[in-house]
């Protein structure tokens, strides 16, 4: 399984430690995003904004957690 499915899953799941470490393993535009994203989701907003930056993703502008996996998993390939 392609690593940022599974980060994404344990996201899901809640288990946003593993879906961490999984993301930390990708440099790409799209994993930062995910990143960022998770690192809202932990409180962390100076570290998520890195992050998003990183993704070249508008910090200001995202929604809810929730609203945000959607869009990043609707962003996958197939």
């Amino acid at each position: 399984m392609d690593i940022l499915r599974e980060a994404l899953l344990c996201a899901h799941a809640g288990r946003w430690d593993e879906a961490h470490t999984l993301v930390q393993s990708d440099e790409s535009q799209t994993a930062a995003w995910l990143h960022g994203i998770l690192h809202v989701q932990e409180g962390d907003l100076d570290n998520a904004a890195y992050w998003y930056g990183r993704a070249q993703r508008d910090f200001g502008g995202r929604g809810t957690v929730e609203e945000e996996l959607a869009r990043f998993e609707a962003g996958l390939p197939p």
